[in-house]
């Protein structure tokens, strides 16, 4: 997520807008698309699919379908799952281009990656 810092006289002018504009519902034109969320299953000891690309502002969520505890973790360490029971389920939001290569660090011989391409 990115912030921006607003000074007090433009918080106070946006407080007025927001007061002004908040009880009229108008189409200001196209709305943003649905997010998306696909699924990556953890099952064999393997992510499945190994590679997943999808479009920025997607979730990408990691479903464990092992006996055995698994986690997610990213190379630059951005993404750091808890263990992962059977059926536990961890999700990301992916809002900026890029590859995300990640691993199971409980099986390090568990690789994937996420490409992430604009909309």
């Amino acid at each position: 997520m990115t912030y921006s810092r607003i000074s007090s006289g433009s918080m106070i002018l946006v407080s007025l807008l927001f007061a002004a504009t908040s009880s009229v519902q108008a189409d200001n034109g196209p709305r943003p698309e649905p997010v998306e969320t696909k699924t990556v299953q953890i099952s064999n000891f393997q992510f499945q699919p190994q590679e997943l690309t999808v479009t920025a502002g997607t979730t990408v969520a990691w479903l464990n379908r092992d006996q055995t505890i698994h986690n997610v973790v990213s190379k630059d360490g951005k993404v750091a799952s808890p263990g992962l029971d059977t059926d536990d389920r961890y999700a990301v939001v992916f809002e900026h281009e890029g590859d995300y290569p990640y691993f199971c660090a409980l099986h390090p011989q568990m690789t994937g990656v996420v490409h992430v391409r604009g909309r």
